[in-house]
């Protein structure tokens, strides 16, 4: 007889939580949103990855991302505990613009959005902001610095998006839990501010 894999008692919330908080992890085509939430994810993530196709090569431009073979086409998810009254659900965009219902549909209840963008592709991060805008989700930046990519001072990256003064503008590396977590905080804190 087969026996039962153990459950990781991670698996199951707490009960003394009391509050859940829904935020989008937001950005274009591979900027690593499926990385970010698999790295703060204390549950196996929820991936809706699949192989990409030659027919998606005519659709998707993977100039600037070598080695890229899947794409996320739902979503993905994620938890995070941050006390023992609060957790946090993590619901990662499919990041081209054909998926935009999609993304319009996990707006809905989102407390916040982090908006991870690429500071060599800067560009495409404006379709993603102007969605979070259009929804009126408050937004942290989050400038996800691959290895070996050159440094923008933020205050050019501030500028080339058109910032206003009082959104949070943080570096990450969505591959180092660390890192993630301080954008994470970024966008929490700010989250906060605007309640008190």
């Amino acid at each position: 007889m087969a026996s039962k894999p153990a459950l990781d008692d991670r698996t199951y919330l707490s009960d003394s939580v009391q509050t859940a908080a829904k935020i989008l992890v937001v950005g274009h085509f591979a900027v690593g949103k499926t990385t970010l939430i698999g790295t703060l994810s204390e549950i196996p993530p929820l991936r809706t990855e699949e192989v990409m196709t030659r027919a998606g090569e005519k659709v998707d431009d993977l100039k600037g991302t070598p080695g890229k073979t899947t794409t996320t086409v739902a979503m993905d998810f994620g938890r995070l505990t941050l006390s023992e009254h609060l957790v946090l659900y993590l619901f990662g965009t499919p990041g081209q613009q054909r998926f935009v219902q999609v993304w319009e549909d996990m707006s809905r209840g989102a407390l916040g959005a982090l908006v991870l963008v690429d500071p060599e592709r800067l560009e495409e991060s404006f379709p993603v902001m102007d969605l979070v805008e259009q929804y009126g989700i408050p937004y942290t930046i989050a400038v996800n610095r691959f290895g070996d990519t050159p440094s923008h001072v933020d205050d050019e990256i501030r500028e080339a998006l058109d910032l206003l003064p009082e959104t949070p503008l943080v570096n990450c590396d969505a591959r180092d839990e660390r890192s993630s977590a301080n954008a994470l905080i970024a966008l929490v804190r700010y989250l906060q501010s605007r309640l008190s």
